[in-house]
């Protein structure tokens, strides 16, 4: 035995060193896996990038749809539900764009992993499956983002009558909000994915979720128009943190200290989320592993 070793093992702290130093290793090998996820999800949407110029045009068209519609409604009206027709116009078009960016088939994706076994295999790796769900999520959104939605808007601008915020607060707040939209959507996602555990077919729970989602985020229909006994009841609901509440800081409804109101609500839904979604990725893995995998 060389004199380096024998100092090394002889030393009190030498072995408890070296374990701290594997152990970093082993969070920085787990650190690049899940940039890994991230980088691959984005890669593979590139690869079929035609799909969603496509997607843009459909995108655009409800946009279209909605807009002439929500116009006859307005006639010679000048506010309605708190929105002007301008304010109208520029919310419909941003919570469309917005939606091709927080998107996602996680729910669809875990279901399929459930239904073909591959979980098991998932469950059994050094990484956190629902983590790496979302890294995933993150990359397709990333590829949305920067190829879907930023030209979908220029295009919605072209085409209609949207108004930008001149305010950098309401940037800044939008931005931040719209990946909370992205968190709090994928969180909805993988709790209606983990539920196949559960249920024998969670297909029309799926389909279901994806109705409530648009509907009662404010997508279709901003929440402030809704009855004022369901409005109420929406805002006790965490869908309105997906589209309504950053639509509203976009079309200026929410300015100055309001904005971190907003936001604060973005980041309850996002805690209040995680509670579901760790019980049933605990009470998943628990049912695969007692029953054998």
């Amino acid at each position: 035995m060389s004199n380096r070793t024998s100092v090394a093992a002889a030393s009190p702290g030498g072995g408890y060193k070296g374990d701290e130093g594997a152990e970093r290793g082993q969070r920085r090998l787990l650190l690049e896996a899940y940039f890994d996820f991230i980088r691959i999800r984005f890669l593979t949407m590139l690869a079929y990038r035609l799909n969603y110029y496509t997607g843009i045009l459909i995108y655009s068209l409800n946009i279209g749809v909605n807009y002439f519609t929500w116009k006859a409604i307005y006639g010679q009206g000048e506010s309605l539900g708190g929105f002007t027709a301008a304010q109208m116009t520029t919310y419909v078009a941003v919570s469309w764009m917005a939606r091709a960016f927080y998107f996602n088939n996680l729910d669809r994706e875990i279901a399929t992993d459930i239904r073909d076994g591959s979980i098991a295999i998932q469950f059994i790796r050094p990484y956190n499956y629902v983590f790496a769900k979302m890294m995933q999520g993150l990359g397709e959104g990333m590829f949305r983002f920067l190829l879907f939605m930023i030209p979908g808007m220029a295009l919605a601008m072209l085409l209609f009558p949207v108004q930008l915020p001149h305010d950098p607060a309401a940037w800044v707040g939008f931005l931040v909000m719209l990946f909370f939209s992205f968190l709090i959507n994928s969180q909805i996602n993988i709790i209606t994915g983990l539920l196949a555990f559960f249920v024998e077919n969670n297909e029309g729970l799926m389909r279901m979720k994806r109705v409530v989602v648009d509907l009662f985020s404010g997508l279709i229909i901003p929440i402030s128009l809704f009855p004022g006994w369901l409005s109420s009841i929406l805002k006790l609901l965490p869908f309105q943190a997906i589209t309504y509440l950053p639509g509203s800081v976009f079309t200026g409804r929410v300015q100055g200290v309001g904005i971190w109101n907003v936001f604060g609500i973005q980041i309850i839904w996002f805690v209040i989320l995680l509670i579901p979604l760790f019980w049933l990725y605990r009470a998943a893995r628990q049912r695969l592993f007692v029953q054998g995998g």
